[in-house]
Protein backbone atom coordinates (compact mmCIF):
# COMPACT_ATOMS: atom_id res chain seq x y z
CA UNK A 1 0.00 0.00 0.00
CA UNK A 2 1.51 3.75 -1.28
CA UNK A 3 1.54 5.88 1.89
CA UNK A 4 -0.29 9.36 1.78
CA UNK A 5 0.88 12.35 1.83
CA UNK A 6 -0.49 15.52 3.89
CA UNK A 7 -2.64 16.45 0.69
CA UNK A 8 -4.37 13.44 0.37
CA UNK A 9 -2.19 12.53 -2.51
CA UNK A 10 -0.52 8.91 -2.20
CA UNK A 11 3.09 8.95 -2.34
CA UNK A 12 5.13 6.14 -4.56
CA UNK A 13 6.16 3.06 -3.06
CA UNK A 14 9.94 2.64 -2.03
CA UNK A 15 12.80 2.27 -4.63
CA UNK A 16 13.46 -1.18 -5.00
CA UNK A 17 17.37 -2.11 -4.66
CA UNK A 18 17.87 -2.56 -8.23
CA UNK A 19 16.09 0.78 -9.00
CA UNK A 20 18.87 2.55 -6.72
CA UNK A 21 21.26 1.04 -8.85
CA UNK A 22 19.45 2.45 -11.77
CA UNK A 23 19.20 5.97 -10.28
CA UNK A 24 23.28 5.58 -9.64
CA UNK A 25 24.03 4.80 -12.81
CA UNK A 26 21.35 7.59 -14.31
CA UNK A 27 23.76 9.71 -12.65
CA UNK A 28 26.68 9.18 -14.94
CA UNK A 29 25.14 10.07 -17.81
CA UNK A 30 26.05 13.56 -19.30
CA UNK A 31 23.95 16.29 -20.77
CA UNK A 32 26.49 16.43 -23.75
CA UNK A 33 25.44 16.19 -27.36
CA UNK A 34 27.15 12.97 -28.93
CA UNK A 35 27.94 15.77 -31.80
CA UNK A 36 29.82 17.76 -29.09
CA UNK A 37 33.07 18.38 -31.02
CA UNK A 38 34.99 18.30 -27.43
CA UNK A 39 34.02 14.62 -27.25
CA UNK A 40 36.38 13.62 -29.63
CA UNK A 41 38.78 10.64 -28.15
CA UNK A 42 37.37 12.68 -24.53
CA UNK A 43 40.47 11.77 -22.27
CA UNK A 44 40.68 8.64 -23.35
CA UNK A 45 43.60 7.48 -20.85
CA UNK A 46 41.50 8.09 -18.05
CA UNK A 47 39.78 4.97 -19.05
CA UNK A 48 43.20 3.11 -17.56
CA UNK A 49 43.24 5.33 -14.55
CA UNK A 50 39.73 3.03 -13.84
CA UNK A 51 41.35 -0.03 -14.57
CA UNK A 52 43.94 0.51 -12.11
CA UNK A 53 41.10 1.74 -9.73
CA UNK A 54 39.09 -1.35 -9.71
CA UNK A 55 42.41 -3.57 -9.97
CA UNK A 56 41.49 -4.95 -13.85
CA UNK A 57 44.83 -4.67 -15.47
CA UNK A 58 46.06 -8.34 -14.93
CA UNK A 59 42.48 -10.14 -15.61
CA UNK A 60 42.04 -7.99 -18.65
CA UNK A 61 45.01 -9.02 -19.85
CA UNK A 62 44.49 -12.90 -19.29
CA UNK A 63 41.61 -12.44 -20.30
CA UNK A 64 41.11 -14.44 -23.90
CA UNK A 65 38.61 -11.32 -25.96
CA UNK A 66 37.44 -11.51 -29.27
CA UNK A 67 36.56 -7.91 -30.49
CA UNK A 68 33.81 -6.45 -32.85
CA UNK A 69 33.26 -3.18 -34.43
CA UNK A 70 31.24 -2.13 -37.10
CA UNK A 71 28.14 -0.01 -38.49
CA UNK A 72 25.33 -3.06 -39.37
CA UNK A 73 25.56 -6.47 -37.83
CA UNK A 74 28.04 -6.48 -35.21
CA UNK A 75 25.55 -6.92 -32.70
CA UNK A 76 24.16 -10.00 -35.11
CA UNK A 77 27.58 -11.20 -35.43
CA UNK A 78 28.65 -11.28 -31.06
CA UNK A 79 25.68 -13.49 -31.02
CA UNK A 80 26.46 -15.86 -33.27
CA UNK A 81 29.85 -16.17 -32.07
CA UNK A 82 29.10 -16.52 -28.31
CA UNK A 83 26.45 -19.23 -29.05
CA UNK A 84 28.82 -20.85 -31.40
CA UNK A 85 31.80 -21.27 -28.63
CA UNK A 86 28.62 -21.72 -25.97
CA UNK A 87 27.98 -24.85 -28.09
CA UNK A 88 31.54 -26.12 -28.21
CA UNK A 89 31.35 -26.04 -24.61
CA UNK A 90 32.80 -23.06 -23.24
CA UNK A 91 31.96 -20.78 -20.54
CA UNK A 92 31.27 -16.93 -22.13
CA UNK A 93 30.57 -13.32 -21.81
CA UNK A 94 29.18 -11.15 -23.91
CA UNK A 95 28.86 -7.53 -24.06
CA UNK A 96 27.00 -5.99 -26.19
CA UNK A 97 24.66 -2.26 -26.68
CA UNK A 98 22.25 -0.55 -26.27
CA UNK A 99 19.93 -2.06 -24.11
CA UNK A 100 16.33 -2.08 -25.23
CA UNK A 101 13.99 -2.81 -21.91
CA UNK A 102 16.96 -3.90 -19.12
CA UNK A 103 20.64 -2.47 -18.77
CA UNK A 104 21.08 -5.93 -17.53
CA UNK A 105 20.65 -7.37 -21.54
CA UNK A 106 24.18 -5.82 -21.69
CA UNK A 107 25.86 -8.51 -19.68
CA UNK A 108 25.35 -12.24 -21.00
CA UNK A 109 26.75 -14.48 -19.37
CA UNK A 110 26.13 -18.45 -20.97
CA UNK A 111 23.55 -17.14 -23.40
CA UNK A 112 21.41 -15.40 -20.36
CA UNK A 113 21.25 -12.08 -19.17
CA UNK A 114 23.33 -11.43 -15.75
CA UNK A 115 20.97 -11.98 -12.98
CA UNK A 116 19.49 -8.98 -10.68
CA UNK A 117 21.44 -10.79 -7.76
CA UNK A 118 24.73 -10.59 -9.34
CA UNK A 119 24.13 -7.41 -11.23
CA UNK A 120 23.41 -5.67 -7.71
CA UNK A 121 26.95 -7.02 -6.57
CA UNK A 122 29.16 -6.06 -9.18
CA UNK A 123 27.51 -2.62 -10.08
CA UNK A 124 28.23 -1.53 -6.42
CA UNK A 125 31.67 -3.10 -6.38
CA UNK A 126 32.81 -1.38 -9.11
CA UNK A 127 30.48 2.00 -8.39
CA UNK A 128 31.50 2.98 -4.68
CA UNK A 129 35.48 1.90 -5.32
CA UNK A 130 35.21 4.70 -8.44
CA UNK A 131 33.05 7.18 -5.98
CA UNK A 132 35.40 6.47 -3.53
CA UNK A 133 39.01 7.46 -5.71
CA UNK A 134 37.03 10.15 -7.75
CA UNK A 135 39.00 13.70 -7.75
CA UNK A 136 38.45 16.41 -10.05
CA UNK A 137 41.54 15.22 -12.29
CA UNK A 138 40.02 12.01 -12.05
CA UNK A 139 35.85 12.33 -12.62
CA UNK A 140 33.43 9.80 -12.17
CA UNK A 141 33.59 7.69 -15.28
CA UNK A 142 30.64 8.57 -17.93
CA UNK A 143 27.55 6.14 -18.57
CA UNK A 144 28.89 3.48 -21.29
CA UNK A 145 32.61 3.77 -20.02
CA UNK A 146 31.34 2.38 -16.55
CA UNK A 147 29.05 0.16 -18.35
CA UNK A 148 32.44 -1.15 -20.16
CA UNK A 149 34.19 -1.10 -16.69
CA UNK A 150 31.39 -3.19 -15.02
CA UNK A 151 31.26 -5.91 -17.97
CA UNK A 152 35.14 -6.39 -17.48
CA UNK A 153 34.36 -6.77 -13.89
CA UNK A 154 31.88 -9.14 -14.22
CA UNK A 155 33.75 -11.25 -17.36
CA UNK A 156 36.70 -11.70 -14.85
CA UNK A 157 34.85 -12.02 -11.32
CA UNK A 158 33.03 -14.69 -13.29
CA UNK A 159 36.09 -16.44 -15.02
CA UNK A 160 34.25 -17.10 -18.53
CA UNK A 161 36.86 -19.04 -21.01
CA UNK A 162 35.84 -15.91 -23.56
CA UNK A 163 34.75 -12.82 -23.61
CA UNK A 164 33.05 -11.16 -26.88
CA UNK A 165 32.87 -7.40 -26.84
CA UNK A 166 30.73 -4.92 -29.14
CA UNK A 167 31.86 -1.97 -29.95
CA UNK A 168 29.67 0.98 -28.53
CA UNK A 169 30.67 3.61 -31.22
CA UNK A 170 33.37 3.23 -33.43
CA UNK A 171 36.60 1.75 -32.25
CA UNK A 172 39.23 4.18 -31.85
CA UNK A 173 37.85 5.90 -28.70
CA UNK A 174 35.42 3.27 -27.34
CA UNK A 175 35.67 2.31 -24.00
CA UNK A 176 36.11 -1.47 -24.74
CA UNK A 177 39.01 -0.56 -26.51
CA UNK A 178 41.41 -0.53 -23.41
CA UNK A 179 41.73 -4.02 -24.67
CA UNK A 180 45.47 -4.33 -25.92
CA UNK A 181 45.00 -7.70 -26.76
CA UNK A 182 42.29 -9.57 -28.34
CA UNK A 183 42.74 -13.17 -29.49
CA UNK A 184 40.87 -11.75 -32.47
CA UNK A 185 39.59 -8.89 -34.12
CA UNK A 186 36.53 -8.44 -36.65
CA UNK A 187 34.85 -5.62 -38.76
CA UNK A 188 31.61 -6.14 -39.45
CA UNK A 189 29.88 -4.27 -42.90
CA UNK A 190 30.27 -0.41 -43.03
CA UNK A 191 28.19 2.10 -43.97
CA UNK A 192 27.21 5.60 -43.08
CA UNK A 193 26.18 6.25 -39.46
CA UNK A 194 27.08 8.46 -36.58
CA UNK A 195 28.96 10.33 -38.95
CA UNK A 196 28.46 13.71 -36.72
CA UNK A 197 31.14 11.67 -34.94
CA UNK A 198 33.31 9.41 -36.96
CA UNK A 199 33.63 11.62 -40.25
CA UNK A 200 31.37 11.85 -43.18
CA UNK A 201 33.23 9.69 -45.57
CA UNK A 202 33.28 6.17 -45.45
CA UNK A 203 37.11 6.22 -45.33
CA UNK A 204 36.85 8.18 -42.77
CA UNK A 205 34.68 5.83 -40.42
CA UNK A 206 36.44 3.07 -41.33
CA UNK A 207 39.54 4.47 -39.84
CA UNK A 208 37.67 5.05 -36.71
CA UNK A 209 36.57 1.31 -36.77
CA UNK A 210 40.21 0.06 -37.76
CA UNK A 211 41.17 1.70 -34.24
CA UNK A 212 40.73 -1.38 -32.45
CA UNK A 213 43.06 -3.04 -34.61
CA UNK A 214 46.46 -4.49 -32.50
CA UNK A 215 49.73 -5.12 -33.40
CA UNK A 216 49.38 -8.54 -35.38
CA UNK A 217 46.68 -9.93 -33.63
CA UNK A 218 44.48 -11.39 -36.86
CA UNK A 219 41.22 -9.18 -37.98
CA UNK A 220 38.41 -10.77 -39.58
CA UNK A 221 36.48 -9.00 -42.51
CA UNK A 222 33.11 -8.77 -44.58
CA UNK A 223 32.80 -7.68 -48.09
CA UNK A 224 33.33 -3.50 -47.94
CA UNK A 225 32.51 -0.55 -50.11
CA UNK A 226 36.18 -0.13 -51.82
CA UNK A 227 36.82 3.58 -50.05
CA UNK A 228 36.23 1.66 -46.47
CA UNK A 229 38.04 -1.70 -47.54
CA UNK A 230 41.39 0.89 -48.84
CA UNK A 231 41.21 2.11 -45.07
CA UNK A 232 41.23 -1.12 -43.46
CA UNK A 233 43.92 -2.79 -45.67
CA UNK A 234 46.08 0.39 -44.66
CA UNK A 235 45.60 0.21 -40.84
CA UNK A 236 46.14 -3.74 -41.47
CA UNK A 237 49.32 -3.03 -43.16
CA UNK A 238 50.70 -0.38 -40.71
CA UNK A 239 50.49 -2.57 -37.21
CA UNK A 240 51.33 -5.95 -39.09
CA UNK A 241 47.92 -7.37 -38.56
CA UNK A 242 46.86 -10.16 -40.98
CA UNK A 243 43.78 -8.93 -42.36
CA UNK A 244 40.90 -11.59 -43.69
CA UNK A 245 38.10 -11.35 -45.95
CA UNK A 246 35.51 -13.83 -44.80
CA UNK A 247 32.72 -14.51 -47.51
CA UNK A 248 28.87 -14.89 -46.30
CA UNK A 249 28.26 -18.49 -44.92
CA UNK A 250 26.77 -21.09 -47.75
CA UNK A 251 23.13 -22.04 -46.26
CA UNK A 252 23.58 -24.92 -47.53
CA UNK A 253 26.13 -25.84 -44.97
CA UNK A 254 23.74 -25.74 -42.24
CA UNK A 255 21.86 -29.22 -43.57
CA UNK A 256 18.56 -27.72 -44.33
CA UNK A 257 18.37 -25.92 -40.55
CA UNK A 258 17.73 -22.22 -40.45
CA UNK A 259 19.92 -19.24 -39.10
CA UNK A 260 18.70 -18.92 -34.96
CA UNK A 261 18.30 -14.71 -36.75
CA UNK A 262 16.17 -14.23 -39.38
CA UNK A 263 17.04 -12.11 -42.65
CA UNK A 264 19.10 -12.54 -46.02
CA UNK A 265 22.06 -10.25 -44.25
CA UNK A 266 22.43 -12.52 -41.26
CA UNK A 267 24.68 -15.32 -43.62
CA UNK A 268 27.34 -12.39 -43.77
CA UNK A 269 27.43 -11.86 -40.00
CA UNK A 270 27.13 -15.78 -40.17
CA UNK A 271 30.34 -16.42 -41.95
CA UNK A 272 32.16 -13.66 -39.82
CA UNK A 273 31.13 -15.32 -36.79
CA UNK A 274 32.01 -18.43 -37.86
CA UNK A 275 35.66 -17.06 -38.72
CA UNK A 276 36.16 -15.53 -35.59
CA UNK A 277 35.35 -18.66 -33.55
CA UNK A 278 37.28 -20.79 -35.73
CA UNK A 279 40.29 -18.12 -35.53
CA UNK A 280 39.64 -17.72 -31.65
CA UNK A 281 39.55 -21.73 -31.08
CA UNK A 282 43.14 -21.77 -32.79
CA UNK A 283 44.65 -19.37 -31.72
CA UNK A 284 43.81 -20.53 -28.07
CA UNK A 285 45.21 -24.14 -28.74
CA UNK A 286 41.91 -25.78 -29.28
CA UNK A 287 42.68 -27.78 -32.42
CA UNK A 288 40.58 -30.33 -32.08
CA UNK A 289 38.42 -28.05 -34.22
CA UNK A 290 39.25 -28.20 -38.07
CA UNK A 291 39.68 -25.35 -40.35
CA UNK A 292 35.78 -25.86 -42.26
CA UNK A 293 36.19 -26.44 -45.65
CA UNK A 294 32.65 -28.02 -47.60
CA UNK A 295 31.43 -28.73 -43.95
CA UNK A 296 31.04 -27.38 -40.30
CA UNK A 297 31.27 -28.91 -37.10
CA UNK A 298 28.23 -29.62 -35.06
CA UNK A 299 28.38 -27.85 -32.42
CA UNK A 300 28.88 -24.64 -35.04
CA UNK A 301 25.80 -25.44 -36.57
CA UNK A 302 23.64 -25.80 -33.44
CA UNK A 303 25.11 -22.74 -32.36
CA UNK A 304 24.60 -20.94 -35.61
CA UNK A 305 20.83 -22.46 -35.99
CA UNK A 306 19.53 -22.46 -31.74
CA UNK A 307 17.20 -19.48 -30.89
CA UNK A 308 19.33 -16.97 -30.23
CA UNK A 309 18.42 -13.73 -28.49
CA UNK A 310 18.91 -10.58 -30.04
CA UNK A 311 15.20 -8.38 -28.86
CA UNK A 312 14.87 -5.63 -31.95
CA UNK A 313 16.19 -6.96 -34.71
CA UNK A 314 13.78 -8.94 -37.02
CA UNK A 315 11.23 -9.39 -34.40
CA UNK A 316 7.75 -10.77 -34.71
CA UNK A 317 6.00 -9.73 -31.94
CA UNK A 318 1.64 -10.00 -31.59
CA UNK A 319 -0.17 -7.77 -29.31
CA UNK A 320 -1.05 -10.05 -26.49
CA UNK A 321 -3.67 -7.15 -25.18
CA UNK A 322 -5.40 -6.40 -28.19
CA UNK A 323 -8.78 -8.79 -26.41
CA UNK A 324 -9.97 -8.97 -29.98
CA UNK A 325 -11.21 -12.85 -31.78
CA UNK A 326 -7.34 -13.16 -33.00
CA UNK A 327 -3.81 -12.19 -31.62
CA UNK A 328 -3.03 -12.22 -35.52
CA UNK A 329 -5.06 -8.93 -35.73
CA UNK A 330 -2.53 -6.89 -34.38
CA UNK A 331 1.49 -7.54 -35.11
CA UNK A 332 4.47 -6.18 -34.63
CA UNK A 333 7.47 -6.09 -37.04
CA UNK A 334 10.45 -4.93 -34.95
CA UNK A 335 13.90 -3.74 -36.20
CA UNK A 336 15.90 -0.86 -35.16
CA UNK A 337 17.63 -0.21 -38.53
CA UNK A 338 18.77 3.55 -38.52
CA UNK A 339 20.68 3.65 -41.16
CA UNK A 340 20.15 4.15 -45.02
CA UNK A 341 21.97 0.53 -45.76
CA UNK A 342 20.07 -0.86 -42.59
CA UNK A 343 16.52 0.81 -43.79
CA UNK A 344 17.04 -0.93 -46.99
CA UNK A 345 17.62 -4.30 -45.04
CA UNK A 346 15.18 -4.04 -42.88
CA UNK A 347 11.82 -3.03 -45.37
CA UNK A 348 13.00 -6.48 -47.24
CA UNK A 349 12.69 -8.16 -44.25
CA UNK A 350 9.22 -6.96 -43.58
CA UNK A 351 7.99 -6.96 -47.12
CA UNK A 352 9.39 -10.35 -47.20
CA UNK A 353 7.61 -11.66 -43.81
CA UNK A 354 4.00 -10.30 -44.38
CA UNK A 355 4.01 -11.96 -47.56
CA UNK A 356 2.74 -15.50 -47.96
CA UNK A 357 5.80 -18.12 -48.91
CA UNK A 358 6.75 -18.58 -52.41
CA UNK A 359 6.29 -22.14 -53.80
CA UNK A 360 9.11 -21.81 -56.06
CA UNK A 361 12.17 -20.14 -54.21
CA UNK A 362 15.14 -21.39 -53.57
CA UNK A 363 15.32 -24.54 -51.06
CA UNK A 364 16.28 -21.69 -48.08
CA UNK A 365 13.68 -19.04 -46.84
CA UNK A 366 15.96 -17.01 -44.63
CA UNK A 367 12.73 -15.09 -43.46
CA UNK A 368 10.74 -16.34 -40.54
CA UNK A 369 7.13 -15.55 -41.28
CA UNK A 370 4.07 -15.20 -38.83
CA UNK A 371 1.71 -17.56 -39.40
CA UNK A 372 -1.70 -15.44 -40.29
CA UNK A 373 -4.88 -17.18 -39.96
CA UNK A 374 -7.23 -17.21 -43.09
CA UNK A 375 -10.06 -15.80 -42.10
CA UNK A 376 -10.96 -13.60 -45.05
CA UNK A 377 -9.43 -10.32 -43.38
CA UNK A 378 -7.72 -7.77 -45.04
CA UNK A 379 -4.50 -7.58 -43.98
CA UNK A 380 -2.79 -3.88 -43.87
CA UNK A 381 0.67 -2.59 -43.42
CA UNK A 382 1.40 0.76 -40.74
CA UNK A 383 4.62 2.04 -40.03
CA UNK A 384 6.04 3.52 -36.45
CA UNK A 385 8.61 5.15 -36.98
CA UNK A 386 11.01 7.96 -34.84
CA UNK A 387 14.56 8.76 -35.52
CA UNK A 388 17.39 10.31 -33.60
CA UNK A 389 17.19 14.24 -34.80
CA UNK A 390 21.01 14.19 -35.71
CA UNK A 391 19.76 11.46 -38.81
CA UNK A 392 18.38 12.50 -42.34
CA UNK A 393 14.78 11.17 -43.01
CA UNK A 394 15.10 11.95 -46.37
CA UNK A 395 17.89 8.94 -46.76
CA UNK A 396 16.20 6.84 -44.52
CA UNK A 397 12.62 7.19 -45.24
CA UNK A 398 12.79 7.16 -49.02
CA UNK A 399 14.59 4.11 -48.75
CA UNK A 400 12.25 2.61 -46.52
CA UNK A 401 9.31 3.19 -49.20
CA UNK A 402 10.53 2.08 -52.25
CA UNK A 403 12.32 -0.81 -51.01
CA UNK A 404 8.48 -2.01 -49.71
CA UNK A 405 7.57 -0.62 -52.41
CA UNK A 406 9.85 -2.83 -54.89
CA UNK A 407 8.59 -6.23 -52.99
CA UNK A 408 4.58 -5.12 -53.40
CA UNK A 409 3.80 -3.35 -50.05
CA UNK A 410 2.56 -0.06 -49.26
CA UNK A 411 1.91 1.50 -46.12
CA UNK A 412 -1.55 2.24 -45.15
CA UNK A 413 -0.75 4.44 -42.39
CA UNK A 414 2.48 6.52 -41.25
CA UNK A 415 2.17 7.11 -37.38
CA UNK A 416 5.31 9.57 -36.12
CA UNK A 417 5.62 9.50 -32.61
CA UNK A 418 8.36 10.88 -30.13
CA UNK A 419 10.29 8.40 -28.03
CA UNK A 420 9.12 7.09 -24.40
CA UNK A 421 12.47 6.31 -22.44
CA UNK A 422 14.32 9.39 -21.86
CA UNK A 423 18.06 10.00 -22.21
CA UNK A 424 19.06 11.00 -19.22
CA UNK A 425 17.22 8.18 -17.32
CA UNK A 426 17.93 4.38 -16.87
CA UNK A 427 14.86 2.05 -15.84
CA UNK A 428 11.25 1.62 -16.51
CA UNK A 429 10.66 3.09 -12.82
CA UNK A 430 10.98 6.66 -14.06
CA UNK A 431 7.93 8.55 -15.41
CA UNK A 432 8.26 10.08 -18.94
CA UNK A 433 7.00 13.44 -19.68
CA UNK A 434 3.08 14.19 -20.17
CA UNK A 435 1.93 14.37 -23.58
CA UNK A 436 1.48 18.08 -22.96
CA UNK A 437 4.93 18.55 -22.39
CA UNK A 438 6.35 16.96 -25.19
CA UNK A 439 8.00 18.59 -28.31
CA UNK A 440 7.04 17.27 -31.52
CA UNK A 441 8.91 19.23 -34.06
CA UNK A 442 10.89 16.45 -35.07
CA UNK A 443 7.80 14.17 -35.66
CA UNK A 444 5.78 16.85 -37.61
CA UNK A 445 9.23 16.80 -39.80
CA UNK A 446 9.39 13.68 -40.30
CA UNK A 447 5.34 13.80 -41.57
CA UNK A 448 5.84 16.39 -43.55
CA UNK A 449 8.91 14.07 -44.91
CA UNK A 450 6.60 11.00 -45.42
CA UNK A 451 3.48 12.82 -46.92
CA UNK A 452 5.58 14.76 -49.25
CA UNK A 453 7.18 11.35 -51.00
CA UNK A 454 3.65 9.69 -50.77
CA UNK A 455 2.61 12.94 -52.61
CA UNK A 456 5.50 12.39 -54.93
CA UNK A 457 4.55 8.88 -56.00
CA UNK A 458 1.37 10.25 -56.64
CA UNK A 459 2.17 12.68 -58.89
CA UNK A 460 1.58 15.55 -56.97
CA UNK A 461 2.82 18.70 -59.20
CA UNK A 462 3.24 21.23 -55.88
CA UNK A 463 3.43 18.45 -52.80
CA UNK A 464 2.84 21.25 -49.75
CA UNK A 465 -0.62 22.14 -51.62
CA UNK A 466 -1.40 18.66 -51.98
CA UNK A 467 -1.07 17.36 -47.83
CA UNK A 468 -4.52 18.55 -46.09
CA UNK A 469 -3.99 17.57 -42.87
CA UNK A 470 -5.99 18.42 -39.58
CA UNK A 471 -5.92 18.55 -35.69
CA UNK A 472 -8.20 15.53 -34.48
CA UNK A 473 -9.22 14.64 -30.49
CA UNK A 474 -9.88 11.36 -29.49
CA UNK A 475 -12.42 10.12 -26.66
CA UNK A 476 -9.34 10.53 -24.34
CA UNK A 477 -8.71 13.92 -25.22
CA UNK A 478 -5.41 12.73 -26.99
CA UNK A 479 -4.70 15.45 -30.14
CA UNK A 480 -3.09 14.14 -32.94
CA UNK A 481 -2.01 15.50 -36.28
CA UNK A 482 -3.83 12.99 -39.13
CA UNK A 483 -2.99 13.84 -42.66
CA UNK A 484 -4.12 11.58 -45.25
CA UNK A 485 -0.93 9.24 -45.38
CA UNK A 486 0.38 9.90 -41.66
CA UNK A 487 -0.52 10.83 -38.23
CA UNK A 488 1.65 12.17 -35.48
CA UNK A 489 0.70 11.01 -31.65
CA UNK A 490 2.02 12.85 -28.68
CA UNK A 491 2.78 9.55 -27.18
CA UNK A 492 3.66 6.31 -28.07
CA UNK A 493 0.55 4.54 -25.99
CA UNK A 494 -1.64 6.83 -27.42
CA UNK A 495 -0.27 5.63 -31.01
CA UNK A 496 -0.61 1.98 -29.80
CA UNK A 497 -4.17 2.80 -27.88
CA UNK A 498 -5.24 4.12 -31.29
CA UNK A 499 -4.00 0.64 -33.41
CA UNK A 500 -6.02 -1.52 -30.69
CA UNK A 501 -9.23 0.36 -31.05
CA UNK A 502 -8.92 0.72 -34.65
CA UNK A 503 -8.59 -3.03 -34.80
CA UNK A 504 -11.13 -3.69 -32.65
CA UNK A 505 -13.80 -2.04 -34.20
CA UNK A 506 -13.13 -2.90 -37.59
CA UNK A 507 -14.01 -6.78 -38.23
CA UNK A 508 -12.34 -7.12 -41.68
CA UNK A 509 -8.84 -5.47 -40.97
CA UNK A 510 -5.93 -6.62 -39.28
CA UNK A 511 -2.55 -4.51 -38.98
CA UNK A 512 0.98 -5.39 -39.60
CA UNK A 513 3.13 -2.84 -38.16
CA UNK A 514 7.02 -2.18 -38.75
CA UNK A 515 8.13 -0.59 -36.18
CA UNK A 516 12.02 0.98 -37.02
CA UNK A 517 14.16 4.17 -37.39
CA UNK A 518 15.24 4.00 -33.59
CA UNK A 519 16.75 0.97 -31.12
CA UNK A 520 14.73 3.02 -28.60
CA UNK A 521 11.39 3.25 -29.80
CA UNK A 522 11.86 -0.36 -30.37
CA UNK A 523 12.83 -1.26 -26.69
CA UNK A 524 9.15 1.42 -25.95
CA UNK A 525 7.40 -0.74 -27.72
CA UNK A 526 8.32 -4.21 -26.19
CA UNK A 527 7.61 -2.58 -23.06
CA UNK A 528 3.89 -1.62 -23.69
CA UNK A 529 3.26 -4.96 -25.34
CA UNK A 530 5.03 -7.41 -23.33
CA UNK A 531 4.69 -6.22 -20.01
Amino acid sequence: MAESGGDGSSSPPPATPYEKALDALSSLITKRSRADKSNKGDRFDLLFDYLKILELEEPIERMKIIHVAGTKGKGSTCTFTESILRHCGFRTGLFTSPHLIDVRERFRLDGLDISEEKFLAYFWWCFERLKEKSTDYIPMPTYFRFLALLAFKIFAAEQVDVAILEVGLGGRFDATNVVQAPVVCGISSLGYDHMEILGNTLGAIAGEKAGIFKSRVPALTVPQPDEAMRVLEEKASQLDVPLQLVQPLDPDMLNGIKLGLAGEHQYVNAGLAIALSSTWLQRTGHLEYPEHTTSLPEQFIKGLTATVSLQGRAQIVPDRFINSESPEDLVFYLDGAHSPESMEICARWFSLSVQPPSTSGSSHDPVQRHPVEKVGKNSEQILLFNCMSVRDPQLLLPNLMKTCASHGVYFKKALFVPNTSVYYKVGSHSLPPTDSQVDLSWQFALQKVWENLMQGNKGGADNSAATVCEELTDDKGIAVKSCENSAVFPSLPSAIQWLRDTVRQSKSVRFQVLVTGSLHLVGDVLRLIKK
